[in-house]
């Protein structure tokens, strides 16, 4: 059985570079919709970096108007420093959905790469080959792009058993 359809917005979060994909899903199908890449200007400081990703990501959401989005999680890496960046830029991309009422999941990249590839540790150029295939009127200029369509993907795939763990969670905490 068929559910209505939903647009899904994916983030790929980043201080550099920050990927954005929106896919149509049914249940059933997923339809690509667009993607592209937000690029903060590297010459300011970082309050005003995460104030235009902020921006950026809003003016994209208000464009496209998703009915849920889905947020890569940080993985720890081996500069404490970037890692420290990473998780800034990721509390601008999951604050502008917040703000415009969106419900916003995260989702690891290991769930990721597994719910599209059906490998955890797949390469990215296996995640961009499976998007290709999934989404076949896909366009996307980098692995950015096709990372954020991945978590959008993922979150099609995965949202309403998570809706259902919720409304059990609910149910059992009320009785």
């Amino acid at each position: 059985m068929r559910e209505r359809t939903i647009r899904i917005i994916g983030f790929d979060p980043g201080l550099r570079r920050t990927g954005w994909g929106v896919i149509e899903s049914d249940g059933v199908r997923l339809v690509y919709v667009a993607s592209g890449v937000i690029t903060p200007p590297k010459e300011d400081d970082l309050a005003y970096r995460l104030s235009a990703l902020f921006d950026e990501v809003t003016s994209v959401i208000q464009s496209f108007s998703p009915s849920e989005a889905a947020v890569e999680e940080t993985f720890v890496n081996e500069n404490p420093r970037s890692t420290l960046k990473l998780g800034q830029a990721r509390g601008a991309v999951l604050l502008a959905p917040a703000r415009l009422g969106l419900r916003v999941a995260e989702y690891t990249p290991n769930l990721i790469k597994k719910s599209v590839t059906g490998a955890g540790h797949a390469e990215k150029h296996q995640i961009q080959a499976m998007i290709s295939f999934l989404l076949p009127k896909a366009t996307f200029g980098c692995a950015d792009e096709a990372d954020a369509l991945a978590i959008a993907i993922t979150h099609a795939h995965h949202r309403v058993s998570r809706q259902r763990a919720a409304a059990f969670a609910a149910k059992v905490a009320g009785t």
